[in-house]
Order: structure tokens, then sequence, then C-alpha cells
């Protein structure tokens, strides 16, 4: 399932034949997590919610699903008094190989999507760091982060950032374009922690808090869309795109290896 989408419950893009729904908040999760500080929620006019992680004071990455609809979109927060703040974006730029309907048509996906900011944010948000390098093998861990559900299908339960541990499965083989991670007790094979409605466009981080993977899809156990698997898109192999769109906009994104 996607996981972006939370209240509307409306289906999600990613870019594999397993069948899977949108990702929304992080069920059997816990309040809190990495990256707090550099992710925010991203709002379309449906109804949908999604996560966004901070490149720089006025960019954003998310999911290519959660941004489809262009300009169309509120970045959200909440600012010191507790009072929610909402701004449009200037500009949304999703992956070329971004495929909407990539599921039905069997055909690889790049879920991802950069949000241009005409103003600021906040100085309290940080940067996130991007990972460039080897990516985390069968086993590793993964902490998966957003502001999705923390019960399925109960929109009230979306709005406050959670995150729970995971660890790397390779189903497919290692991943050249996706992650995908699982509760290491379950391995993916009965329900436990996870994606959900809500999470898509969040981090998936590595165990030095670098983010490998933003989130973009979760799969669940018979008549459900959470709890077995999380799959996110990795940030290493879509550097190019990532730096040109941002170069692009006078912006740049801090990655581990400095350049």
């Amino acid at each position: 399932m996607r996981v972006g989408y939370l209240i509307a419950l409306a289906g999600l893009a990613c870019g594999m034949t397993l069948a899977a729904k949108p990702a929304g908040a992080v069920v059997g999760g816990r309040d809190g997590g990495p990256a707090a500080g550099s992710t925010l929620m991203v709002l379309n006019a449906r109804g949908g919610v999604c996560t966004g992680i901070v490149l720089s004071a006025r960019a954003i990455l998310t999911a290519a699903h959660c941004a489809a609809g262009g300009t169309d979109l509120r970045i959200h927060w909440k600012d010191g008094g507790g009072e929610p703040v909402l701004i449009a974006p200037t500009a949304v730029a999703l992956h070329p190989e971004f495929n909407a309907n990539a599921v039905a048509a069997r055909r690889r996906s790049i879920d991802l999507a950069l949000i241009r900011l005409g103003e600021p944010l906040p100085a309290r948000f940080t940067p996130a760091v991007l990972v460039d390098g080897a990516q985390p093998r069968a086993g590793a861990p993964v902490m998966l982060a957003g502001y999705g559900v923390s019960r399925e299908g109960e929109a009230r339960s979306t709005g406050v950032y959670r995150s729970a541990t995971l660890a790397v499965v390779e189903p497919y083989g290692p991943g050249r374009v996706l992650l995908w991670a699982a509760d290491q007790a379950g391995a993916g094979k009965r329900p436990g922690p996870g994606a959900c409605q809500g999470d898509s466009g969040g981090p998936m981080t590595g165990s030095d808090g670098g983010i490998v993977a933003v989130t973009s899809w979760s799969t669940g156990p018979a008549g459900k869309s959470c709890g077995l698997l999380s799959q996110g898109v990795l940030v290493s192999p879509q550097r190019a795109w990532i730096d040109g769109t941002l170069s692009r906009w006078a912006e740049r994104a801090s990655w581990t290896n400095g350049r």
C-alpha cells in the first residue's frame, strides 16, 4: 500500500510487482525518532497526508505520489505556540521515471519528488543528511519514521511523528532502486511494526542516522495494508537528479560524503 494518502486512503504508486498500497503512519512504533527536526507534513487538497524531509530552508523531499497534484499542496507544521502553519509551494518536481500507474502496468517507478518553497522554513528545522555510498544489506537495521497513522484505517491517529526499528530484507536480492524492510522478528511473514497511511515521503535511516531511503509503500496480511513489508526508494542512486533539480533552484542537499 502506498503510504502517503491517509485521510482519503487513496492508492499511491511505487515500482514493484508485488501488490501493495500507500503507507501511512508508523504502526507499532513509538513517539519520536531520528530526523524529527528535519521533517514536516505534506498535505493535498483531497485530504491526503504524507511526510516530507527538509533538505534546505526552501526544499523538501517526499514521495512523488504525494506531490502528483503539483503545487496544489500545503506544507504543514506547528509553530512554537502549537498553532498550525500552512504554506503553499512555488514549484514541484517529480522524478522523470515516476509512473503513477506502475503497479497496474507492472513497471518500475522511482517514487520521489522535490518541493520548492517560496519562503524559508523557521530556523528550528535542520536539513537532513542523505547517504551516498554503500547501501544496507539484508539484516541491517533501519529506522522508519513518519507522521502516518498509528492504527491502520484510523485517520485520527495521524499527525504525530513516530518511528520503528526494522531490518533490511532482500526478497528480490540486493536493491538497486528500492529498499525493503520488515520487523526483525516477523521477517515480513507475520504482522509487526512498519509504515502505514501517511508515512510516504518519510525517512528510512541507517545506523548512523543518515537517510538511506524515502518511504513509499507498505504491505500487510490478508485484508490489511500495513504490518508486513515497508518499501522505500534509495536516495544514493538518485543523487544526480536530486542535486541537479536543487541546483536549478539555487538550493543544495547535504550528503554523507560532503560533496
